[in-house]
């Protein structure tokens, strides 16, 4: 059998011969969601996938992956017995374990999850910062030692929150937080400084050479933007002494965006107020993990996107892509792999 060839980047056309399914999320494929992948790509073989990226069935005519837990070498492998693999979507916003040597090489279209997280996240991080302000963690201690011991809270009115990064999910949680009454200011990868969102809501503070005006002026720094070469650890040490010393870190996009043993000293030291860390560098997280230890952390399992609407919406787009796929027309959520996102 001849080789379909890969079709050019975006522009896609024709029902896929084969789908390959990799286990999503933190759930399985429900009944309802294969039908509709197959409603979408009518004639299509779905193949599914293990975590290693492994099936009973061959694999040599997928032309479409949906990609959830699946390693970077697994990717490989797969790509090496699926010479007609076009296009990936990924059930992730971040993509950088799909951006491998090889997946390059073969100019493989990749599409994210873009837009699907962005409302439980930023439930998150304004749940977060709320139970900071209204001293939450300490009122639970006390309750716990049975002392009866008033606190003085902060209102949002009073905080600064600060986005690094104001994609899909910045702007969503500027949206929430302004709602409060927050002042939210922001730097994204391409900003003019001094400019504002187009509601007014949120201060712009220019691209990445505004960070240090965002590190100095946020009570909270929200870390929302995606891991790159450029964001690898950009939250250093010089990072970290540049925020105010009662400022809290909430990282809910990537571990690698943070020196983890530069924070644990700030943290340790006092040189922050505290951390919010929904994710690490190695997951799951060491139960002998010191940041389990310290009383200004809070840790919790990379849930923040979690919610019972996450995966009907990681099916949906990846059901509306196909059809635009099997159409020849663009593509939604489109990765620019120079980017990296």
């Amino acid at each position: 059998m001849s080789q379909k060839k890969a079709p050019a980047r975006g522009r896609l056309a024709g029902v896929p011969a084969a789908i390959a399914l990799t286990p999503i999320l933190s759930a399985r494929y429900r009944s309802a969601d294969l039908e509709r992948i197959a409603a979408a790509a009518p004639g299509a073989r779905l193949v599914m996938l293990s975590r290693e990226g492994l099936s009973d069935e061959p694999v040599d005519d997928v032309e479409v992956l949906l990609r959830g837990w699946l390693t970077a070498d697994a990717f490989d492998r797969l790509l090496a017995h699926a010479p007609r693999l076009a296009w990936v979507h990924s059930a992730s916003a971040g993509v950088e374990r799909m951006l491998t040597p090889t997946a390059r090489a073969r100019d493989i279209t990749i599409t994210n999850a873009r837009d699907v997280f962005s409302e439980p996240i930023a439930e998150y991080v304004m749940t977060m910062v709320l139970a900071v302000t209204r001293r939450l963690p300490q009122l639970l201690e006390l309750q716990r030692e049975r002392t009866w011991q008033p606190l003085e809270a902060v209102e949002m009115h009073d905080v600064t929150v600060g986005l690094v990064g104001y994609g899909s999910l910045g702007r969503t949680v500027a949206r929430l937080a302004s709602a409060f009454g927050a002042r939210v200011v922001a730097t994204r990868r391409h900003g003019d400084r001094g400019t504002t969102s187009a509601d007014g809501s949120v201060e712009l503070l220019g691209g990445p050479e505004a960070l240090p005006d965002l590190l100095q002026s946020a009570d909270f720094v929200v870390l929302a933007a995606p891991l790159t070469p450029a964001t690898q650890n950009l939250i250093d040490s010089s990072a970290l002494a540049l925020m105010k010393p009662g400022a809290w870190l909430i990282n809910v996009a990537r571990g690698g965006l943070v020196d983890e043993r530069a924070l644990l000293r700030a943290l340790r030291e006092g040189k922050i107020g505290g951390a919010i860390l929904d994710t690490f560098r190695e997951e799951p997280l060491g139960s002998d993990s010191p940041f389990y230890d310290l009383p200004n952390v809070i840790v919790t399992p990379h849930t923040a996107w979690s919610s019972g609407r996450v995966l009907d919406r990681t099916i949906e787009l990846f059901c509306e892509n196909l059809r635009r796929y099997a159409a020849g027309q663009p593509l939604r959520n489109l990765v620019d792999p120079a980017a990296g996102y």
